[in-house]
């Protein structure tokens, strides 16, 4: 991989669209079928860390074979569009899930388990799909196509779009779910999954990339083996500060939008959402481009304390401020844009990083070995620290039916602190090793100078 890559206008357009319309999807699998089963199934905070957990291991699994394979066959583009495709007919499926339709179809079972068995099971489907085409075959070919020197920059553009999918979903289809109009909401954005894997086939080109000749069951261990482990430490310590801050933030996530429409009462989020999802992604892409401009190890250490400031401002401000809905509306949008803004960017920097260390002969299966840092240990972890403060508290109301129901509170997000400060310990070696390379770099570049 030569150090001059260019990227074609071609190549920004994949990024934008599959980047987008993929995270649209990853909204609906990690924010919306928990709201779902929470309004239109149970209040149970444990069943949507089961759905969560399960989906990330999955997903984990989903990738790490799936990468493997396209690195063996040397090919992305028919996994990531055809993958997107059927992902999209997965969607759809959801909307027919519901407790009237097991009720009609199983008369005498337990209707809340089935349907909650069968939202995990689809679920665990759809992020099968998902994982296979955006996880291991998108991600892999966006290292493909990039080189060093504009990393930082993609990797800006590229983590803006889970919160602008989050923001395209709450801005433009949220009133469907307000309504209760389920199976509308799961058919339009599972159409638009559809199409953007069909306009795939038009746009996207493959990198070439050596087919690889080993065996393909070595190649699915082949990362974790100590040896491999031992060889590219540096890069595992990468995995390692990513997982522990995708803890924290997987501590409070899942539950985001039911905290602000149940415990703070803003049954109109969308507003303040929006504005923190589209500041913060502003603030990402800005800083992509900063981190390409001045090196990482200016924005590293200072972006995860800005993130730990920002969870724990939120969590002052749910005690502080709730019953003062303007307030809260302001201060909460300041500090969900640090929160977010300084996450990203550290995502930014941790990722462009991981780019640059994997193994170039190996980076579909080192895009399952991520999903295990990135995806899988953060999403099995922090919802049930999550779904365990929220259980703990004494926040409470009395649904329809007249159960009791818990609801969660600003705690999350000072939990998510707490587990954010583990970060700094595999963090600081890696701030070491962006100063070293640094240096490195510097005196490359001066040689070249004294040279002219």
């Amino acid at each position: 991989m030569t150090e001059n890559i260019k990227l074609s206008k071609r190549i920004w357009s994949v990024f934008i669209i599959y980047g987008l319309i993929g995270q649209i999807a990853w909204t609906i699998e990690n924010m919306y079928l928990n709201i779902y089963i929470y309004k239109t199934v149970t209040y149970n905070a444990n069943a949507i860390a089961i759905m969560v957990a399960s989906s990330a291991i999955i997903a984990t699994l989903a990738t790490l074979t799936m990468g493997a394979l396209s690195d063996r066959m040397g090919k992305r583009k028919v996994f990531m569009t055809v993958g997107y495709m059927i992902w999209g007919i997965s969607i759809i499926g959801f909307g027919f899930i519901t407790k009237a339709t097991v009720s009609s179809l199983f008369p005498s079972s337990n209707v809340i388990a089935v349907t909650i068995g069968l939202i995990i099971l689809l679920d665990c489907i759809m992020t099968f799909l998902g994982s296979s085409a955006n996880d291991a075959s998108f991600q892999a070919w966006v290292t493909d196509v990039t080189s060093p020197s504009n990393r930082g920059k993609a990797e800006g553009l590229i983590a803006t779009m889970p919160l602008l999918g989050m923001l395209v979903v709450f801005g433009v289809f949220d009133g469907l779910t307000q309504a209760s109009r389920w199976k509308e909401f799961f058919l339009i954005i599972g159409i638009i999954v559809f199409l953007s894997g069909l306009l795939g086939l038009f746009l996207i080109k493959d990198r070439p990339i050596p087919k690889k000749e080993s065996h393909y069951f070595k190649d699915l261990i082949v990362g974790f083996k100590p040896s491999t482990i031992k060889k590219n430490h540096m890069l595992y310590l990468v995995f390692i500060s990513i997982s522990i801050l995708g803890i924290a933030q997987q501590v409070w996530l899942p539950y985001f939008i039911i905290y602000f429409e149940f415990y703070i009462g803003l049954s109109d989020y969308v507003l303040l959402l929006g504005g923190v999802l589209l500041l913060s992604s502003l603030v990402s892409i800005i800083g992509g481009r900063l981190v390409d401009r001045y090196g990482k190890k200016k924005f590293l250490i200072p972006s995860v304390i800005g993130y730990i400031i920002g969870m724990t401002l939120m969590f002052i401000l749910g005690l502080t401020l709730k019953d003062n809905l303007t307030l809260t509306f302001v201060f909460t949008l300041i500090s969900g844009i640090l929160m977010m803004g300084s996450y990203l960017i550290s995502m930014v920097i941790l990722n462009a990083l991981g780019r640059d260390l994997v193994p170039k002969t190996h980076v579909g299966v080192f895009s399952g070995i991520k999903m295990v840092f990135f995806v899988m240990v953060p999403m099995v972890i922090g919802p049930f620290i999550g779904s365990f403060v929220i259980s703990k508290s004494s926040s409470t109301y009395l649904d329809e039916f007249g159960i009791l129901q818990s609801v969660p509170i600003p705690g999350i997000y000072l939990a998510g602190a707490i587990v954010c400060l583990l970060s700094f310990i595999p963090i600081l070696f890696v701030y070491r090793y962006i100063k070293k390379i640094s240096l490195s770099d510097d005196s490359k570049k001066m040689g070249i100078f004294l040279a002219k």
